[in-house]
């Protein structure tokens, strides 16, 4: 029986990674025990469970760089991290240890490292994350989502698989027939998706607020503007005092995104490398407004390498008010620009990337 713990966390984007490894682990040895360490307090302690997958949490948190005096603190949970990590490598005695990065990683990480369990580091960003660049001598393997990584990590651990995405993202015309029919739009319209995460982007929604009067008058086209959860109730008193146009359809989350993303001509989105991984896999043109919210700017220059490859076209946060929407009400309405992008950002997609990090896993274990 393969025993393997996975750690790490803090967002969605390095959580939906984890657990996807994990669910093509099951797929591979389907009596292995998998277990999760995250950081406690953090999303991953119950989104694990809820994927069916037992954690156990640290009580590690992240340095503040702006408050230097509150990281003595910091430091303590380290250390206690650090106790504890090592106890969970000596009760649960993994063959492997995977890192997907996150607070939780660390500890974990240089636990199995001390005690002479393999490492396996799964990097989602074009710019490396300062826990995996630390972890990465003494790793065995790095599993990373772009090319050119060798800048971070040393070439010949290095493995290019991409990132795990959902499995249930199909465009269809089915999807696409009854996406029109969810979110209650004209099929003869294009359509723009604006993506803001689960708990929303301020700028995204700013920018389409801004746009409402250009919006308005623009009967070739419709938007599904997903809001976020933490801006619902401000943007619903909007809705309610009619200043959102009837061709903006306002949601806080989008639970189908099979359907969202069927049938949308354009996506209008954050940088983050997950959804940009379903983008490129789904071979759909988009506008990404990078983060400035992310550590080592991270989301800009997952959007520069979309760029530099022109697969997208990307607006930085401070000028997405000012200008968001005029290129992407233009960019809509180019069925040959709409083409180009969509082609060229399907050529970066990296397939079955999950199957592929677990055949990195049964190399080092088998």
């Amino acid at each position: 029986m393969k025993r393997i713990i996975i750690s790490g966390g803090g967002t969605g984007g390095h959580i939906f990674p984890a657990i996807s490894i994990a669910n093509a682990v099951k797929e591979r040895w389907p009596d292995s025990d998998i277990l999760f360490v995250g950081a406690e307090d953090r999303m991953e302690m119950e989104r694990v469970p809820a994927a069916g997958y037992k954690i156990i949490g640290l009580p590690v948190a992240g340095f503040d760089r702006s408050h230097l005096l509150k990281n003595f603190s910091v430091l303590l949970k380290l250390f206690k991290s650090m106790r504890k990590a090592s106890k969970i490598i000596m009760d649960f005695k993994p063959d492997i240890t995977v890192g997907v990065g996150g607070y939780a990683s660390g500890p974990t990480l240089r636990a199995a490292a001390a005690k002479g369990v393999p490492t396996l580091l799964q990097e989602q960003n074009s710019y490396a994350g300062v826990t995996n660049k630390m972890l990465a001598k003494k790793a065995t393997t790095i599993c990373v989502a772009y090319e050119g990584m060798e800048k971070f990590f040393p070439e010949k651990k290095i493995v290019l698989t991409g990132n795990p995405c959902r499995q249930d993202l199909i465009i269809s015309e089915e999807n696409r027939s009854q996406g029109y029919a969810h979110f209650g739009l004209d099929p003869a319209r294009k359509t723009i998706l604006m993506l803001g995460g689960s708990l929303g982007a301020r700028t995204l929604n700013q920018s389409i607020i801004g746009a409402f009067p250009k919006l308005a008058g623009a009967d070739d086209l419709q938007v599904v503007w997903q809001c976020g959860r933490y801006y619902y109730k401000e943007m619903q008193q909007l809705q309610t005092e009619g200043k959102v146009p009837p061709n903006v359809h306002l949601l806080d989350f989008v639970s189908r995104m099979d359907y969202a993303y069927s049938v949308s001509d354009l996506i209008i989105s954050r940088a983050g490398a997950g959804s940009i991984s379903e983008f490129s896999l789904l071979g759909k043109a988009v506008i990404l407004v990078p983060s400035p919210n992310v550590a080592e700017d991270h989301q800009t220059k997952n959007a520069q390498a979309l760029v530099d490859k022109d697969a997208a076209i990307m607006v930085t946060d401070p000028e997405a008010p000012a200008v968001l929407f005029d290129k992407a009400i233009a960019l809509v309405r180019d069925d040959e620009l709409l083409a180009k992008f969509s082609g060229n950002i399907i050529k970066l997609a990296q397939h079955d990337s999950a199957k592929r990090i677990v055949d990195e896993i049964e190399k080092i274990i088998r």
